[in-house]
């Protein structure tokens, strides 16, 4: 395995699983396809554009011909290309079924036509739904996705598992948990939460906030995808976790903390249709093949925090044009009527 395609890694986790196998394998060779839509950025790979051994390429995984041109070019595919923001899905899913639906079947059809030797896929915990209280989902079982988004990462895992029983294409799907760390697009919670405080604006928080999420750290992310690329069994799905479990209020608590900022900014604001109330994997399956995340919460989450107050610049830019658009539909009439409901009181 010498050369290396990552869809999608001009993106969060993408940018820095692409740093990473730089970084780490001096022999390998990665060409980075990237839409570059919203959250896909450039910048977040500046540093290694001159690299010799990095190729960007702007393209589209639906776009059957240049997937054709490139996947014969490579050894493996890892596939992180995907819309992923639930609100957004929400909002409209026409480009959630388009990209991560039958953008992963295109993939697939060139992965099987060109004899890669492995597939890693990228999904969510989110496909299994809401895991009851002291309950962790585990890899055998059924996926229960409760939004647009989580239905159309449900629809590709089960398509690249397909490919592997119908046509034996070596195909591993992760599945993880909430993930955080710097540059990430400012519309998933810690980054708007983090950009908001810095300009002293208030935190949409939905509903009570007792929404319970495990946060996993990028840099730990890409480790096990790393770990799954080389030694992840073909036809097998993984969940990768941390364990870091935190109330949606206690992540907007610790931010501020953090920020020296009041808590005062909070707002609980009318809560998004069908919110998932917990999550939570059981990871003993990728455990048992020697990975574990080496980042805590607290950690993690000051180091996050840190990089958003020092490139001020980076996400000022994302926050630009159509974020505010979109800030607007999402959020102001929810932070209207809190206003409007806080001023009853």
């Amino acid at each position: 395995m010498r050369r290396i395609l990552v869809t999608g890694g001009a993106g969060f986790i993408g940018s820095h699983f692409v740093r990473r196998l730089l970084r780490e394998y001096s022999e390998y060779e990665v060409i980075n396809v990237d839409k570059l839509t919203y959250a896909g950025n450039r910048d977040n790979l500046r540093d290694v554009e001159g690299e010799p051994r990095y190729r960007f390429v702007l393209g589209d995984i639906c776009d059957r011909q240049l997937m054709d041109e490139l996947v014969r070019e490579v050894d493996a595919i890892v596939s992180l290309a995907a819309e992923t923001h639930v609100d957004r899905s929400l909002l409209g899913a026409d480009a959630f079924i388009r990209t991560d639906v039958h953008g992963t079947y295109v993939l697939l059809c060139a992965a099987r036509e060109h004899g890669i030797e492995r597939f890693v896929y990228v999904s969510t915990d989110e496909v299994y739904g809401e895991a009851p209280e002291g309950y962790s989902s585990s890899e055998t079982d059924p996926l229960q996705p409760r939004n647009p988004y989580a239905a159309s990462k449900a629809a590709a895992d089960m398509l690249c598992l397909a490919f592997f029983a119908s046509y034996g294409l070596p195909v591993v799907v992760s599945r993880g948990s909430n993930t955080l760390g710097p540059c990430q697009y400012p519309e998933k919670m810690i980054p708007l939460f983090v950009t908001n405080a810095l300009r002293d604006e208030p935190l949409p928080l939905y509903g009570d906030g007792r929404q319970v999420r495990d946060w996993l750290f990028v840099e730990d992310h890409c480790e096990a995808l790393d770990l799954l690329l080389h030694k992840g069994a073909v036809g097998e799905v993984y969940n990768v976790a941390a364990d870091n479990y935190r109330h949606n209020i206690q992540v907007a608590e610790a931010i501020l903390e953090l920020l020296d900022k009041p808590h005062s900014l909070i707002r609980h604001v009318e809560d998004r249709p069908g919110h998932d109330r917990r999550y939570s994997l059981d990871w003993s399956k990728i455990r048992a093949l020697g990975w574990a995340p080496r980042c805590g919460f607290d950690e993690a989450l000051a180091k996050t925090v840190a990089w958003y107050g020092d490139n001020e610049s980076w996400w000022q830019k994302a926050r630009s044009g159509a974020y505010q658009e979109y800030y607007q539909r999402q959020y102001g009439w929810r932070l209207e009527a809190a206003a409007r409901q806080e001023g009853e009181q």
